[in-house]
């Protein structure tokens, strides 16, 4: 399956040499030369990576990012503790990457199926139950990752579950962007409240589903948030608006009527018989 390219926090073993690359064009001009890591030398080194990237999903999965240890992880591949630092520089570097490519993963499969759907309702209906099916069936461990570290705060782990998730959510940014411009839904809402309004709900799905270890009906309960979604992305009634300026303008004019109506007590009235 291709991959998307990963971010600069994706690097290759730190055991490979850094080499100058610049191209035919450019070695006669002032330019910056651009350093990056070598790949792995030999298929069996990447076969390692593979290998290193497999179990450590595994053991993120299992423990999360602050009980995980690279030690469980050499010791479940039969490897030194060395061997996994011959790669990656430590857990935190290790862990993006395990990260980074779950997401390439999900990004791919939505990316390359998206585009065959017909009409918004249809393609937010897909991202929904993709994301669910995703989150639930194929990683419920690093669904627990995601949603505890991504709140972290002033932590290079939190940005970085950051940057991965505006990456992961940009299609959906795409379809509400075109839906926009052709008027299927909503223009008095910024962009990036209507994507909370869709992956709000999810996230509140995927935590009781985790802390509860229960099984969710992913078919039932993408169609019960897409109802509700949809409800709430779609653009006013012209009679709907038309009604509620209305009231808006009654409600400012009897509020200035009983400002005005406000007067001093009657002088005649006051006045002794």
């Amino acid at each position: 399956m291709a991959k998307t390219a990963h971010s600069p926090t994706d690097l290759s073993p730190v055991s490979a040499p850094l080499v100058d690359v610049q191209s035919a064009d450019a070695q006669s001009a002032d330019t910056t030369v651009v350093r990056v890591r070598r790949a792995p030398a030999s298929a069996k080194s990447e076969q390692r990576i593979k290998d290193i990237l497999r179990v450590a999903r595994a053991v993120f999965s299992e423990h999360g990012f602050e009980r995980a240890t690279t030690t469980d992880i050499a010791q479940r591949l039969g490897v030194s503790e060395a061997t996994v630092f011959t790669y990656f520089r430590g857990k935190r570097e290790l862990c993006v990457r395990v990260l980074s490519d779950w997401y390439d993963e999900i990004i791919v499969d939505i990316e390359s199926k998206l585009p065959a759907l017909s009409g918004t309702y249809a393609k937010l209906h897909f991202v929904v139950h993709s994301h669910l099916r995703h989150l639930l069936v194929d990683g419920t461990g690093l669904c627990a990752l995601i949603l505890a570290e991504g709140r972290a705060r002033n932590d290079e782990l939190g940005e970085t579950f950051s940057a991965l998730q505006r990456r992961y959510t940009a299609p959906v940014m795409a379809v509400l962007a075109e839906a926009r411009e052709c008027g299927e839904i909503r223009d008095d809402v910024p962009l990036r409240l209507l994507r909370a309004m869709i992956y709000g709900p999810m996230e509140h799905v995927l935590w009781g589903a985790i802390r509860r270890n229960e099984a969710v009906d992913i078919d039932v309960t993408a169609d019960q948030i897409m109802r509700l979604l949809w409800q709430t992305v779609q653009p006013p009634a012209l009679d709907t608006l038309a009604l509620m300026r209305f009231h808006s303008e009654v409600s400012g004019a009897l509020a200035r009527v009983k400002a005005a109506s406000v007067l001093p007590d009657d002088p005649v009235a006051t006045q002794p018989a």
